[in-house]
């Protein structure tokens, strides 16, 4: 590995288990016995942070065209890294692009591997509706928007720096596919239904140390009741101001109970190819 090559991405479309790993990881490195705080993470802050964005480049970042941001981006996480002695584990919920300057937002002069998580769209439908405090309809749509970013008002001051999050689908393939990256992909669903095996997988993958026993106990204090009593008793600094909770159900297939028939169709159709490749329709493009 070289000298630079010390962030591992965990990247997501939001809404896809990247928060719940994250808290998950948090309780395995801080080897405590009791649940980390969801507010102080065991973890580098977003890829999209504004500060960081300042403290690198010596600028201020209102000041710049998110174009011009963007072409500083790749440099911001080259000080991160020049500046760290250990691995830093960076959220990001930017697609994989490059820059107007033909650059690789992330590249892999800074990257040691990544972890990237994937969820049914039409679970996702339901869950990012909640928490852009948005109705099913216009989410869906959103799913389907290449243009569609976070921070993307050129007439309001964004907590974090614009990111594109393309449609859902090329969302997908921009890491999965486009990356050239040292990539493991998790499935939500899998999460969800075999934990201790998937978590496990991924520790391996990060070349992290843990027992079975380390790993059980960071599952358990990273559960979602725990996480729900977090948010419920001191909030959880990541939910946007509109949205009632982050932490909602946590459940997958929630979709079948909640989605109306014609917007299943639509995601189905919309999404048909990742979602066909990655087993949430069958070959007719019905959901599984």
């Amino acid at each position: 590995m070289d000298d630079l090559q010390k962030i591992v991405w965990l990247a997501s479309y939001p809404k896809s288990g990247n928060t719940w790993f994250r808290v998950f990881l948090s309780n395995l490195l801080s080897k405590e016995n009791h649940p980390v705080d969801i507010n102080n993470l065991f973890i580098s802050p977003i890829a999209s942070n504004r500060e960081l964005f300042d403290e690198a480049t010596g600028l201020s970042s209102s000041d710049l065209s998110n174009e011009e941001i963007d072409n500083l981006r790749p440099g911001v996480y080259e000080y991160a890294v020049r500046n760290s002695n250990e691995i830093l584990f960076q959220k990001v919920h930017d697609a994989w692009l490059n820059t107007q300057l033909g650059e690789p937002m992330f590249n892999s002069k800074v990257t040691k591997s990544v972890v990237y998580f994937i969820r049914n769209p039409l679970d996702i439908a339901i869950s990012f509706s909640n928490h852009l405090s948005k109705s099913f309809e216009s989410t869906v749509k959103i799913m389907s928007d290449n243009d569609y970013a976070f921070g993307n008002n050129p007439n309001q001051l964004h907590f974090q720096l614009r990111q594109r999050l393309l449609t859902w689908s090329n969302h997908v393939k921009s890491w999965v596919d486009e990356s050239n990256l040292p990539i493991m992909v998790l499935r939500y669903e899998d999460m969800k239904f075999d934990t201790f095996t998937v978590f496990s997988n991924a520790i391996r993958f990060l070349n992290i140390k843990a027992t079975d026993d380390e790993i059980i106990k960071a599952i358990g204090y990273s559960d979602i009741k725990e996480m729900q009593r977090q948010e419920a008793e001191r909030g959880f600094k990541e939910k946007p101001t509109n949205a009632i909770s982050f932490f909602r159900k946590g459940e997958a297939g929630s979709w079948r109970k909640e989605l109306p028939s014609e917007l299943v169709k639509k995601i189905c159709d919309d999404h048909h190819e990742i979602m066909l490749r990655f087993g949430y329709i069958d070959q007719q493009g019905n959901p599984l």
